[in-house]
């Protein structure tokens, strides 16, 4: 059985992602997207809420499952009987970042491969702090993102603007 694991933060989970996680659920038996716990960063959404958001949004895809992880992903990965980590390229600028991750994650875990997808030409220009900016000003993101996770992002946008949260 072929697993593949596609790590991100997904604050909010895009068009973009959505993307990829169909096209690499064609190509694996079974793909965990993986939502990362990171202490550094402070998110939108909690990781709860993204990973619920993401099983929303997976629900027609019998070979996805969504969970949440917290530390060096290709320890994860292998813990997790994963060989291969999926990652999306928007860019040429993305590649070097994610090369080095790439090795970095081989280095540590030799069974571990990394496979990077191309973004969607439609999408190449998406991301989730592109959504959070422009929902923050009030402007349309629901071509970026499906309609329940723009309400979501709007609400959680209009807490942030008024001091909530």
């Amino acid at each position: 059985m072929s697993r593949a694991i596609y790590p991100g933060s997904f604050d909010p989970v895009t068009y973009g992602h959505i993307d990829i996680i169909k096209r690499a659920a064609k190509i694996f038996d079974e793909l965990t997207v993986s939502v990362l716990k990171n202490s550094a960063k402070t998110p939108l959404f909690s990781v709860d809420e993204r990973v619920n958001m993401l099983k929303e949004v997976c629900m027609d895809l019998p070979n996805v499952k969504v969970e949440s992880y917290s530390g060096l992903l290709a320890e994860y990965a292998e813990k997790n009987h994963t060989e291969v980590i999926i990652r999306g390229l928007r860019a040429v600028s993305d590649f070097e970042y994610e090369l080095q991750i790439a090795q970095t994650n081989h280095k540590i875990s030799p069974s571990v491969d990394t496979i990077f997808l191309t973004t969607s030409l439609e999408y190449s220009y998406l991301s989730s702090s592109i959504v959070r900016e422009v929902a923050a000003y009030g402007g349309d993101i629901h071509h970026f993102v499906p309609d329940f996770i723009a309400k979501k992002v709007y609400e959680r946008a209009g807490e942030k603007a008024n001091g909530n949260k």
